[in-house]
């Protein structure tokens, strides 16, 4: 009988590096890219949202909130379900996957709050299948440190916040007797597809690949100077044979014996090294994930700046107008043809006026400004006009660019 693992995590910052992973942004070397379109999402987002991210945000803003978040608070916990390799496979091969996935989901549910959890995701493109949970920390009542002051007594009494509010605590979710709980009611719904929990009370814990890359590395270190001691032993007990020429049975067999155990050793050699080499492997999308989590830190932005960089491309603008457009400025050209990725065809524009705006609802987001109108409208706009031509049996040829002026 195979264990369940369950493992929870608080996010950091705005957590970009593991929605790359999860939702495969970002395809991490250990995955089977030919296997990623078997992930699925176990639950839909609201209306209107089409990330990970939105859904936290989403979650945040309409929970009826009234205290004021804190820059660093804690906004999502990480939660990951499976089970053993073994097991799994198991459950996979004889079709009761998505009967596990659908537990796994209610249990979140029940145990966190259904609208607390905004997102669940099955991978099925590594080598274990496992649900990647999100979890909005909202809960209600009275916090655990107002508990403890209710014990003291002969002080002046404040008036105190309604405590059954919403409020985001993260560490009221991931308190050390909640974690226990956590850990026996799923193992105890796990039951029915031959898991169970782990050791209470077992001294093994969860390690990051780069700590197991770590350890593998400093044994496979100890290894090759054992074997090395060994080699000299064995070769001073090869020079000690050729000088003795009536060897005693006692010589040979330490000798027989001596190459024996160097061979058991260098065989134990190359499996460390295969191990370390595929360590490394695996590693390597980690360390990527976690300078992409800074890179998104320090540059919140830099994504959306991307995004619209790569519009302007696809439209039809230079390099060199892309930059100015980045710079603040506006390039403006009697008539341009820009090309619609939508629709394969170029539009032309007259009395061209063109920048680049914030979204007035959403200062994170970015829009093409053409001539007052969002570029993406523009070409709808100019589509339908184009089919009306079609129908009307003319048909325009748009004129040759020549270029904007700043």
């Amino acid at each position: 009988m195979g264990y369940v693992v369950l493992h929870l995590k608080k996010a950091s910052g705005n957590d970009a590096g593991t929605s790359a992973h999860i939702e495969r942004t970002i395809h991490p070397k250990n995955a089977d890219e030919s296997r990623t379109h078997l992930n699925r999402e176990l639950i839909p987002f609201p209306e209107g949202v089409k990330n990970r991210t939105e859904a936290i945000q989403h979650r945040i803003e309409n929970a009826g909130i009234t205290r004021k978040i804190g820059k660093n608070q804690v906004r999502a916990i990480g939660v990951m379900l499976s089970g053993s390799p073994d097991d799994m496979k198991r459950i996979e091969d004889t079709g009761h996957l998505n009967d596990w996935c659908a537990d796994s989901v209610d249990w979140l549910q029940k145990t966190f709050g259904t609208h607390n959890l905004v997102s669940a995701v099955l991978h099925r493109d590594e080598t274990t299948p496992h649900i990647h949970a999100t979890i909005v920390p909202i809960v209600t009542g009275e916090r655990r440190k107002a508990k403890e002051e209710k014990s003291t007594e002969g002080k002046k009494k404040y008036r105190k916040k309604n405590p059954n509010t919403s409020r985001l605590c993260a560490d009221d979710v991931m308190a050390r007797d909640k974690l226990k709980g956590y850990q026996d009611n799923y193992a105890q719904r796990m039951q029915a597809y031959g898991l169970q929990r782990g050791i209470e009370g077992s001294k093994a814990k969860h390690i990051n690949t780069g700590q197991y890359y770590r350890e593998l590395y400093v044994k496979n270190e100890n290894l090759k100077e054992e074997i090395e001691d060994l080699q000299e032993q064995k070769e001073a007990t090869k020079e000690e044979v050729r000088h003795v020429y009536d060897m005693k049975d006692e010589a040979r067999d330490k000798f027989l014996a001596m190459d024996e155990y160097v061979r058991k050793k260098n065989n134990e050699l190359t499996i460390i090294e295969t191990k370390l080499q595929k360590a490394k492997q695996e590693y390597e999308p980690y360390r990527a994930q976690e300078e992409l989590n800074l890179i998104h830190e320090l540059f919140p932005m830099m994504k959306e700046q991307l995004r619209i960089a790569d519009l302007c491309r696809k439209v039809g603008l230079a390099i060199e107008s892309i930059k100015s457009l980045f710079e603040g400025k506006s390039l403006t050209a009697k008539s341009f043809s820009f090309f619609s990725p939508e629709h394969n065809q170029k539009f032309t524009a007259e009395d061209v006026r063109l920048k680049i705006e914030k979204e007035p609802d959403n200062p994170n987001k970015l829009w093409l400004n053409l001539n007052g109108t969002n570029i993406l409208e523009w070409f709808q706009q100019k589509y339908k006009e184009f089919q009306q031509r079609i129908v009307g049996g003319t048909r325009q040829v748009p004129p040759k660019n020549k270029g904007f002026r700043l």
